[in-house]
């Protein structure tokens, strides 16, 4: 029998955190979200889901799905165990060094921050802080930006543990390494620090140790694992002779330059890709799958696919591989995904998401490690 907690999901996205939460037994009661196309993707994915999160007002806003976090009324969001928070990076004014809740104001943190400090002020306080950045959040103006999230989240009273985890360790055949805070209420939960999970063994359980041959002890991957059947991929997605020029020849001029950006190339036996991003829509260049056997341009991954390396269950028109229907990251324990949205905006928003995977294997560790 799975634990009951709720959760908050601020900087919502499509829902990451939300589908490994639910996963690991946990009930969202508040979550804040302002890119339009975003809520649409998480309204079509979780209404059925967490119907309560949707209620309205007499005048059709919803009560518990912001679309502006900086004005969200903390008194307003009910009780929680755990507050979750993929935040953007920002500079913070850190004006006489003074490194804490000060110096987040002006910054999206200080919204998680202030959402924190009122639940304790009014004497519930929420057990665990989970936040999720880019790896560069570390060095952010010469460390500064992580000191003061660090020294806000201990004048709060919590403790903390962060580490650098990898997605590609994980069961979904990415290369993406993102920064994880967790955090916990010092008063009510006595512990030393939190054991971060860096990989999941073939077996499934949970591996806790850092070391040098650790992807030799993962959950094997390769790209084909995320592949529609063949027969079903639109030429569409296959790059024009132009782009295909194009992407080579700044390729090469920036090799020249000795700038290492440029197109990267992949196959179905590939053990992991690049980082999808953001930008993908664009033209696709970081992720572009290898034709030359069928004597074609590379082409670019399906939203569906996009989806996938992600670790979210989309059907589409099945896999190239069936067996792949049924494993870790796409059995029936992850309620199917809907893409809602058009094809650039979902590129987009998977390129913005959490790795499911990593966030539910996460969520579990928090439950064993500082819930029980």
């Amino acid at each position: 029998m799975k634990k009951k907690f709720t959760f908050i999901d601020l900087f919502a996205g499509i829902g990451g955190f939300h589908t490994a939460m639910h996963y690991a037994g946990g009930k969202c009661v508040f979550a804040s979200e302002w890119d339009k196309f975003a809520r649409q993707s998480y309204i079509a994915n979780y209404k059925d889901i967490e119907p309560d999160l949707f209620i309205q007002d007499t005048d059709g806003n919803y009560k518990f799905f912001n679309e502006d976090i900086t004005k969200a009324i903390p008194e307003d969001i009910p009780k929680f165990d755990i507050c979750c928070g993929g935040f953007p990076c920002q500079p913070f004014s850190i004006a006489g060094l003074r490194r804490g809740f000060k110096d987040t104001r002006g910054t999206l943190f200080f919204n998680i921050a202030n959402i924190i400090k009122q639940k304790i002020d009014s004497g519930t306080p929420p057990k665990v802080i989970f936040l999720e950045n880019v790896k560069g959040l570390k060095t952010h103006m010469k460390g500064e930006t992580l000191k003061t999230i660090l020294a806000t989240l201990e004048e709060l009273g919590y403790g903390y543990s962060y580490d650098v985890l990898n997605a590609k360790y994980f069961g979904v055949p990415q290369n993406r390494e993102r920064l994880f805070i967790v955090a916990w209420y010092k008063k009510n939960i006595k512990v030393d620090h939190f054991h971060f999970p860096y990989g999941i063994a073939p077996n499934g359980s949970t591996i806790y140790e850092k070391t040098k041959d650790l992807s030799e002890k993962v959950i094997k991957t390769e790209l084909a694992d995320i592949f529609e059947p063949e027969d079903k991929i639109d030429p569409y997605y296959t790059i024009s002779d132009r782009m295909w020029i194009g992407h080579q020849k700044r390729k090469k001029r920036n090799k020249e330059n000795g700038k290492g950006f440029g197109f990267s190339l992949f196959n179905g036996k590939s053990t992991y890709s690049s980082t999808i991003s953001a930008r993908y829509w664009k033209d696709g260049s970081e992720i572009l799958i290898d034709q030359s056997d069928k004597n074609l341009n590379p082409r670019r991954l399906t939203p569906t696919e996009a989806g996938r390396l992600q670790g979210y269950r989309i059907i589409g028109d099945g896999w190239e591989k069936p067996e792949c229907a049924h494993n870790q990251n796409n059995n029936n324990k992850n309620p199917e995904y809907k893409i809602v949205v058009s094809k650039k905006e979902a590129y987009h928003q998977f390129g913005n998401s959490v790795a499911i995977p990593v966030i539910k294997r996460l969520s579990e560790e928090i439950v064993k490690q500082l819930l029980d």
